[in-house]
């Protein structure tokens, strides 16, 4: 059994919605067919030329990555520059290749619950909710129709808040309306002559729901179908309130505090990584950690806001560092910087688990390359300084 690249991508993007994505991003199909069928796939962070050579040994139709290949502007595709060159030898090989980049750190068990997953925390939430991704959706329903309307919705996605399902609220009131000569009214009569004055006069309830808005098209579509009216009167607007089904960052505590310096440990034994950089005081206890796969120093606030003992994340400048600091030089939270590979590399594994479970039948294979160019060097000599 196979699956097409266009159904694997549909998947990605349900769990991962393209809309949840930062707007610099350029995830999903790079190179291929969407009609090509998929029975091999190679999972990555990065697309490199070990990982073509994998996928090609394996014979495999699709390669999909954490890091999108084409994320800048690319005007030819020839040999030389890393970027264009395997974006020709994916098109003349046949290999496919997607993407699932910060929609897929901003979705529910996404990279940065993997990365929780990983150093053992439990209780964990997104560190920041995603702005500007929530709408209300607002309907008039005949009374007697709004459980239909209501289920409808909800099945299609709407009125989802934290662990709750099918969140509604509902009020009664009074419907007016007019048909006219072309209408095809389910209550009320046409108006036969255009003098009338006469309204409809309907017993409704007002209907509302949250939703995410890359549900909205096919919550209306739903709303709509089960809907008795033809034209069926709603409201769409914007909440000015962070979503708690897609965000950035995660958050959470570990079953013990433990010091900074065992964490540490964990840190490099969870990450397969020997060294780390950090600040802090090895003898502090840790025990509600934030994190942020890749490069997070945006969210240093929000980690700190979050009442987190430390936050781990990647391509810590050395000014931000600083930014930790209190007047006095105290740090009233620790920081750790394994390095963007070893905290987002973790993501292969989550792919091949997701994707292990939506197509069975496909061989779901993670790369044994290190895909990092960038490699640390541990010098044997005293130091001056420590």
């Amino acid at each position: 059994m196979s699956a097409s690249v266009n159904e694997i991508r549909a998947f990605l993007d349900g769990w991962a919605p393209p809309a949840t994505a930062q707007s610099y991003d350029n995830a999903g199909l790079q190179v291929g067919r969407p009609e090509a069928e998929v029975t091999r796939a190679v999972l990555a962070l990065d697309m490199t030329p070990d990982v073509l050579s994998e996928a090609l040994d394996m014979g495999a139709e699709l390669i999909v990555t954490h890091h999108p290949l084409l994320f800048k502007g690319v005007k030819q595709l020839s040999p030389g520059p890393l970027v264009p060159e395997l974006a020709l030898r994916l098109a003349e090989t046949g290999i496919a290749l997607m993407s699932a980049h910060t929609n897929l750190d901003a979705a529910p068990g996404g990279v940065n619950f993997e990365l929780a997953r990983r150093l053992g925390l439990r209780d964990v939430t997104f560190l920041t909710g995603m702005d500007g991704a929530l709408r209300k959706i607002v309907v008039f329903v005949p009374e007697g129709h709004a459980r239909r309307v209501h289920r409808a919705m909800a099945e299609a996605g709407a009125g989802h808040i934290g662990h709750y399902e099918a969140c509604a609220f509902e009020s009664p009131g009074t419907g007016y309306f007019r048909a006219g000569p072309d209408a095809q009214p389910v209550m009320g009569e046409k108006v036969q002559d255009e003098a009338r004055d006469e309204l409809e006069r309907v017993a409704e309830v007002r209907l509302e729901m949250e939703v995410a808005s890359w549900l909205v098209p096919q919550v209306v579509k739903a709303m709509t179908e089960a809907h008795p009216y033809e034209e069926v009167a709603h409201d769409i607007y914007p909440l000015d309130r962070a979503s708690d089904s897609a965000g950035l960052g995660a958050v959470g505590v570990l079953d013990r505090a433990e010091p900074l310096g065992a964490f540490l440990d964990r840190v490099c034994k969870a990450l397969e990584t020997r060294t780390v950089r950090f600040a802090g005081h090895e003898d502090q206890d840790i025990e509600r950690v934030a994190v942020c796969g890749g490069s997070g120093s945006s969210f240093l606030a929000a980690a700190r806001a979050s009442g987190a003992d430390v936050y781990v994340t990647s391509d810590v400048t050395y000014h931000t560092w600083f930014d930790l600091m209190r007047g006095d030089g105290t740090l009233p939270m620790a920081m750790v910087d394994p390095g963007h590979y070893e905290s987002e590399y973790c993501t292969e594994e989550l792919l091949q688990r997701r994707l292990s479970d939506a197509f069975p039948d496909i061989s779901w294979h993670v790369t044994t390359t290190r895909t990092s160019p960038v490699k640390n060097w541990i010098g044997s000599h005293d130091l001056q300084r420590t």
